[in-house]
């Protein structure tokens, strides 16, 4: 999966990682139901990391209904997976928010204040969108 990256560095565990950007190409489109996803082992070796880390990940993403285990055809994207996906960023995007507003309001930041510097934040990141 060339498209698939991590970083090492971030604070993000891996495994939420890869989660997250499979998460984004289901929600994305880029991968369609019954996809099939590379084998633990190989996307393991692909990325550097152990094996037991995707394996983590892939397990998560079926109990979240994203993927599903095929027998013989692997680890493949679920048929309502885009449902999903766009589901639990939504929910991810909210709590965060909740965080953000419940330490804002504790300092004193406005609502305006808040905006304004988000706005800033993300378009000093250069990006338009990316969860």
């Amino acid at each position: 999966m060339a498209y698939l990256e991590i970083d090492a560095r971030s604070a993000v565990p891996i495994y939420e990682q890869i989660m997250d950007r499979i998460r984004g190409l289901v929600r994305d489109g880029v991968l369609a139901a019954e996809s099939p996803l590379p084998p633990v082992r190989q996307l393991a070796a692909d990325l550097e990391i152990n094996a037991n880390t995707v394996a983590r990940a892939y397990g998560l993403l079926e109990r979240e209904g994203i993927v599903v285990t095929a027998g013989r055809r692997g680890t493949v994207v679920a048929p309502s997976a885009r449902e999903f996906a766009e589901r639990t960023a939504e929910d991810r995007v909210a709590r965060t928010a909740d965080r953000v507003i419940e330490e804002m309001v504790a300092l004193g930041v406005s609502l305006d204040e808040l905006v304004s510097v988000l706005k800033r934040r993300w378009e000093a990141r250069g990006e338009g969108r990316s969860i």
